[in-house]
């Protein structure tokens, strides 16, 4: 049965690394935490290590410098590891061919760059000229649905095009508004009978470069029951991390707040948490109202 928390130090010690989610449990997209970047400071000076572990399309560098404008320092964490990065890969392998058809907004261009800062051997071009579909998001997620896809949608599923989604998050919640993401994108791509491809949570290939990143800094393997996940995403986070036999614990105060009526001041109702739970058909091993 899952257990309720309230702050990250009721957790035995024995957790020698977190894979922390960013949006939702460290930041709303618009600021930083405060109590969650304390939180991971507190563990990180017990001597853990702060994974920060992220359906981001953006590379490791471009998150990097998005945290530090939300306020979360590089005191919090010690290793970023994003869909974006694990999609890169797949990418400039040309699996989606060399000429793709890009869906996302300008600020997601630092995905056709590598990790050297040199260009991608991908070409951007025109629906009509494409091999593949890239999606790092919507063009205008402010006011843009998936509906609004629905000619692109058709013509690539028409054309046997592979559609790359560079995040799988459906929603996300900037502040109080909630927008969609690349996973929904690549939601509807797959219904409609295109192939839709992930890298990141709750797909194994985003964990396994996870594993990579840590044991290279560790300078060994951790073992399975080291590390432990953090996160608000039921269908991603807390999905994937049991996919990976790996503990979680559940942020109800994120994308469930409101299914598990989850306050600030007495966090999930016990009895709505084990509902929703239920409904998911996940036992995460805890439960967390926010991240503290």
């Amino acid at each position: 049965m899952t257990k309720i928390i309230r702050t990250l130090d009721e957790i035995d010690p024995g957790y020698n690394a977190v894979f922390c989610d960013l949006w939702g449990c460290l930041h709303d997209g618009t600021r930083a935490f405060p109590a969650a970047v304390a939180a991971l400071e507190r563990f990180r000076a017990r001597g853990g290590t702060v994974l920060l572990l992220t359906n981001s399309p953006r590379p490791e560098r471009d998150v990097a410098v998005q945290l530090e404008a939300l306020g979360a320092p590089a005191s919090c964490y010690d290793l970023i590891v994003t869909s974006g990065d694990a999609a890169q890969e797949a990418m400039a392998s040309g699996a989606f061919g060399r000429k793709v058809y890009h869906i996302g907004p300008e600020r997601d261009l630092g995905f056709f760059v590598g990790p050297n800062g040199q260009q991608i051997d991908v070409e951007r071009v025109p629906l009509e000229e494409a091999e593949g579909i890239v999606c790092t998001g919507l063009f205008d997620d402010r006011s843009e649905t998936p509906e609004d896809y629905r000619a692109t949608i058709l013509y690539g599923k028409t054309k046997g095009l592979k559609l790359l989604c560079a995040n799988p998050d459906v929603v996300v919640d900037v502040g109080e508004h909630r927008i969609y993401c690349a996973g929904a994108i690549a939601k509807a791509y797959t219904e409609a009978g295109g192939k839709s491809f992930y890298f990141g949570k709750p797909h194994p290939p985003i964990y396994a470069l996870a594993r990579e990143k840590l044991a290279r800094h560790l300078g060994a393997p951790a073992d399975t029951q080291d590390i432990l996940c953090l996160g608000d995403g039921i269908a991603t986070d807390i999905q994937g991390a049991m996919g990976e036999a790996l503990d979680c614990v559940f942020i109800s105060g994120g994308l469930a707040a409101e299914e598990t009526a989850t306050s600030r001041s007495s966090g999930p109702d016990p009895e709505l948490l084990e509902r929703f739970l239920r409904a998911a058909r996940f036992s995460p091993k805890f439960a967390m109202a926010y991240l503290g």
